[in-house]
């Protein structure tokens, strides 16, 4: 089963990709991660890539896509692989797709969490790490996981923020990008809803992304 995640910051998305990871026992790839990953080895794409970000520039489609299919044509992709972070925009789209086709990789699914902007925002600036353990659940805008005052709801430790969660303007900025119709990262989800609902393929699954944890994650395995 190869999977394409869709869903803006503060939408849990991270979330319900591991949980796929685990169930399904395929790798969750996050497109930041392939670069960190290049760039550490020094591959050919990788320094390639690492000229672009060092200029402050972004790195071209061109060596993007590759070095996104040489991970996906790792032997621990061969059951299946969830993609996360990639494409951006619908051009990446088009090509990203037209690449797996050249490579004869089948694009499955596709899940989009869908989630009011305002509402994304509120949970990623109301996130708050426990200074023991950053992955017990705390936000004080999500009523489930609110914590007792400025004290972790699980064991009692003291909360911290950060500062990223905290960047309102970054966040806006984005989000700018990904709530982008037009050419944004929602243009990219839209081109694969489009495909879906004219040729019935890859499966387009969209999730309401309000509800709990445990509530989108049922939502997400009934409907895969």
């Amino acid at each position: 089963m190869n999977i394409l995640f869709f869903g803006p910051n503060g939408s849990g998305k991270g979330t319900q990709g591991a949980i796929l990871k685990e169930r399904y026992k395929i790798p969750h790839i996050e497109s930041g991660a392939i670069f960190r990953e290049n760039i550490q080895k020094g591959t050919e794409l990788g320094l390639k890539a690492k000229e672009f970000i060092d200029r402050g520039e972004l790195v071209p489609d061109n060596i993007t896509i590759p070095m996104i299919l040489e991970r996906l044509k790792k032997d621990d992709c061969r059951s299946g692989w969830l993609l996360d972070g990639f494409p951006r925009n619908k051009n990446q789209a088009v090509q990203l797709q037209e690449a797996l086709g050249a490579e004869g990789m089948a694009l499955d699914i596709v899940v989009e969490i869908i989630l009011d902007r305002e509402i994304a925002k509120n949970r990623i600036m109301g996130r708050r790490l426990c200074v023991k353990d950053n992955n017990h659940p705390n936000n004080v805008y999500i009523d489930a996981i609110k914590p007792d005052g400025d004290k972790c709801r699980i064991c009692g430790a003291k909360l911290k923020t950060r500062s990223d969660d905290q960047d309102e303007a970054a966040i806006n900025k984005r989000h700018d990008i990904y709530y982008d119709t037009k050419e944004g990262t929602l243009a990219a989800a839209y081109h694969f809803k489009d495909k879906f609902e004219k040729h019935g393929t890859p499966r387009y699954i969209q999730l309401d992304g309000k509800p709990g944890v445990k509530e989108v994650t049922e939502e997400l395995l009934s409907k895969l």
